[in-house]
């Protein structure tokens, strides 16, 4: 349940907001603060989702307020309640980090659109944030291979650009992993790194979930919702998969591609985004434009350059690299002490087929961590990464 906070010193005033949002939307949990410096300690021991708060106020005016949240709790957004006088100071305190500014007396349908998509950015600043949380812990490049030197090459050269990178190669071989380091090492890694499984989404909601929608756009559609790249701005959106969006998805990907404009399903209205794009797929797109499958104008625009990534028979000398990270990995995972493999195990598991690559071998390294012995053997291997 969205928690709101109201800093306003005129009770007439703080009623009439409390009434238009409670009454619009019975799930917004709404707490009243008097003046500034009361809301300012609410801010200090409660988590809210959005402040409204009121520029001129005895104590701790609008302005200080808005110093102290974005020092407390700076993914707060904060939308300023201003007077008729007030609308100068209103217009600063946005370049001081404000959200959105309303005006007294607030009107409705105004003031209901600032709150829904102030909720919403809030939500999606949430979620990027723990996404690069993620990123940080979890995406490393082991291997010292020359087809991985020339990935990490690669990677040096284009990631500062604002190229379209698309990233071929079988299913298991790491291609979210360069994704990963491609926005890492871009000037947009300050910026949120959305990823969209195009194969997980059915085709029917793959436009909703790239691009948002409206209210009633369809069935259930309750509200209106941001879509991957509006979540994207001024970041990078990884479309994992794109060989299999739907014909009609990738229209509109292209037409976001040529304008930096997306319009949300069930509006006609022109949303800018400034977004970097970095596509992946395990299919051959030359095979699918043939077929009719996929647009040759949008592989054009998304494959400005292309890092192809070998699976993991083509570059077995990282095998030993690879388990080692995996083991140290699974280990903390499952807070056991880390094991060795032996050099006839190291071996054994090189002579493999590795059809699944690295995924197959990370499962494997865990199962003989789990089955093997205190140091995995041969035998271990020979009996329990029987393929």
């Amino acid at each position: 349940m969205p928690k709101i906070l109201i800093i306003e010193d005129e009770a007439a005033i703080r009623r009439v907001l409390v009434k238009i949002l409670t009454e619009e939307n019975d799930t917004y949990e709404v707490t009243e603060a008097e003046d500034g410096l009361e809301g300012t300690e609410l801010i200090k021991d409660k988590d809210f989702d959005l402040v409204l708060c009121d520029i001129k106020m005895p104590k701790m005016d609008g302005v200080e307020v808005l110093e102290s949240i974005k020092k407390i709790k700076p993914e707060t957004p904060i939308v300023m309640i201003s007077g008729h006088g007030d609308i100068d100071t209103a217009v600063n305190t946005m370049r001081m980090g404000a959200f959105d500014y309303i005006s007294k007396p607030p009107d409705l349908n105004r003031l209901l659109n600032t709150v829904r998509i102030a909720l919403d950015r809030k939500e999606l600043v949430v979620e990027n944030t723990r996404l690069k949380k993620k990123v940080s812990k979890n995406y490393q490049m082991i291997g010292e291979s020359e087809e991985v030197v020339h990935i990490k090459d690669m990677i040096e050269k284009v990631a500062p650009t604002e190229a379209r990178v698309l990233i071929t190669g079988p299913n298991g071989t790491g291609k979210e992993l360069v994704a990963h380091w491609l926005h890492q090492k871009s000037d947009r890694n300050k910026g949120p790194m959305i990823e969209v499984n195009c194969a997980a989404i059915p085709s029917e909601l793959i436009e909703s979930e790239l691009f948002g929608h409206v209210k009633g756009a369809f069935t259930n559609a309750n509200k209106d919702r941001a879509g991957k790249f509006e979540a994207a701005n001024k970041g990078t959106i990884f479309l994992d998969e794109v060989g299999d969006m739907s014909l009609s998805a990738q229209a509109k990907v292209l037409r976001a591609l040529q304008e930096n404009k997306v319009q949300r399903v069930g509006s006609d209205k022109d949303i800018k985004v400034n977004v970097r794009v970095v596509a992946a797929t395990n299919k051959d797109l030359k095979k699918e434009i043939e077929e009719g499958n996929f647009r040759e104008d949008l592989y054009h625009r998304l494959a400005v350059i292309l890092i192809k990534v070998p699976p993991l028979n083509e570059r077995r000398d990282d095998i030993p690299l690879l388990v080692e990270y995996f083991s140290k990995k699974i280990a903390d995972e499952h807070g056991t002490a880390h094991k060795k493999f032996s050099d006839k195990a190291l071996k054994k598991l090189k002579e493999y087929d590795w059809t699944g690559n690295i995924r197959e071998l990370r499962n494997v390294v865990e199962r003989l961590i789990i089955l093997g012995g205190a140091e995995v053997s041969e035998k271990d291997v020979k009996l329990f990464a029987s393929k």
